[in-house]
C-alpha cells in the first residue's frame, strides 16, 4: 500500500530533478524526503531513482511510478472535492422510502425547501408500506423510511432503527354525500356498525378491526383496497363507507364523499426512520430537518 504523501513527494522529486528541489518546494528538509522515497521504495520492493551528479534519475520502476502518481494524486484530490462538497451540503443523494399519502404531501414540501436551500442535494423518492418498507432500510435500500403505526397494535421494529417522531395523523370516517350521519360534525364508530364497509391496506385493516372490537362488533367488509382513489369512488358510488387518514383528505377529496371525524378520536403516528450511524451524514440529516419541519406544520392533521 501506498502513502498518499509519499506519492506527492515522489511527483515533486519527478517534476524538479531532486531531492533537494523537492524539499524547498514541499517545504521539507531533504533528509526528510531521503526518508519518504526510502519508505515508498520499501512499499514497492524496488529503488525508483538512481544517482545523476547533483539531481536523481529515474529506473525503469521509478518511470513506471511517474506514469500513475499524476492519476493517483488527481483521483486524490478528486475525492477530496467531492467529500467536500458532500459534507458542505454542495451535492448528495439520499433516498426516501414513504408510504403513499406521505409520498403525496410530506415529500414535496419538503423537497421544495430543500432545492431551494441546498440544490445540490438530490432525493430519490421508493414507495412502501410498513413494515416492508422498514425492512427495505435494514436491507440498505434506501435512507431513510417514512411509516406510520397505530396505537395499541405491537410494531416489531428493528433494533438498530432510530424513530424520529414527524406528526400525529387524525383518522376519519368518510361518508357519501347526502348519508343522514354527513350532518354530524362527528360520528361514532358504534353508530356506523350496520353499514357495509371498504377497507385500506393491511396495517390500516388491522387498526380498523381492532378499532370496532373495542366497540363490540365485527365490520361487514365488502371490498378491500389499498388504492385510497378507488376506496372514496366506492364511497362516493354508496357502496360502502372506509375509515381513512386525515393527511389522504389534504390532497384527494371525491366531491361526492364527505369525511367526518371518527369517535373515539384514533390517530395514526407517522415517523421516519434511519439507521442509526447515518444520522451523522449531513445529506440525510438535512432531509430529516426538512421532514420534520414540513409535518410540524401538519400537527393535528
Amino acid at each position: 500500500m501506498f502513502e498518499s504523501r509519499h506519492i506527492k513527494t515522489f511527483h515533486e522529486v519527478v517534476r524538479t530533478g531532486s531531492y533537494s528541489a523537492a524539499a524547498r518546494s514541499l517545504g521539507y528538509t531533504q533528509p526528510a524526503i531521503t526518508q519518504q522515497m526510502k519508505a515508498l521504495e520499501r512499499s514497492v520492493g524496488t529503488p525508483l531513482f538512481t544517482r545523476a551528479g547533483r539531481g536523481v534519475r529515474l529506473t525503469e520502476a521509478g518511470e513506471a511510478m511517474a506514469r500513475h502518481s499524476g492519476v493517483i494524486l488527481d483521483s486524490i484530490s478528486a475525492a477530496q472535492e467531492q467529500m467536500n462538497a458532500i459534507t458542505r451540503l454542495r451535492s448528495g443523494r439520499v433516498r426516501v422510502c414513504a408510504f403513499p399519502s406521505a409520498s403525496a404531501t410530506l415529500i414535496p414540501e419538503a423537497m421544495a425547501r430543500l432545492s431551494a436551500e441546498h440544490p445540490g442535494v438530490r432525493v430519490e423518492l421508493l414507495e412502501g408500506e410498513p413494515p416492508d418498507s422498514l425492512r427495505q432500510l435494514v436491507r440498505g435500500e434506501c435512507d431513510i423510511t417514512l411509516a406510520f403505526s397505530y396505537p395499541g397494535l405491537h410494531d416489531d421494529v428493528p433494533e438498530d432503527l432510530v424513530e424520529i417522531p414527524l406528526m400525529e395523523d387524525l383518522l376519519t370516517v368518510l361518508l357519501p354525500a347526502g348519508h343522514p350521519l354527513a350532518r354530524r360534525r362527528s360520528v361514532h364508530l358504534a353508530d356506523l356498525r350496520d353499514e357495509r364497509w371498504i377497507a385500506g391496506c393491511l396495517r390500516c385493516r388491522a387498526n380498523f378491526l381492532h378499532a370496532c372490537a373495542e366497540e363490540g362488533f365485527a365490520p361487514d367488509i365488502a371490498f378491500t383496497t389499498d388504492d385510497n382513489l378507488v376506496v372514496q369512488s366506492l364511497v362516493a358510488a354508496g357502496v360502502g363507507v372506509a375509515m381513512m387518514p386525515a393527511l389522504v383528505l389534504s390532497f384527494l377529496c371525491h366531491t361526492k364523499v364527505t369525511g367526518r371525524a371518527v369517535e373515539p378520536h384514533t390517530r395514526r403516528q407517522v415517523s421516519a426512520y434511519v439507521l442509526r450511524e447515518h444520522l451523522r451524514i449531513p445529506a440525510t440529516a438535512l432531509v430529516l430537518d426538512q421532514l420534520k419541519a414540513v409535518a410540524q406544520a401538519r400537527v393535528g392533521c
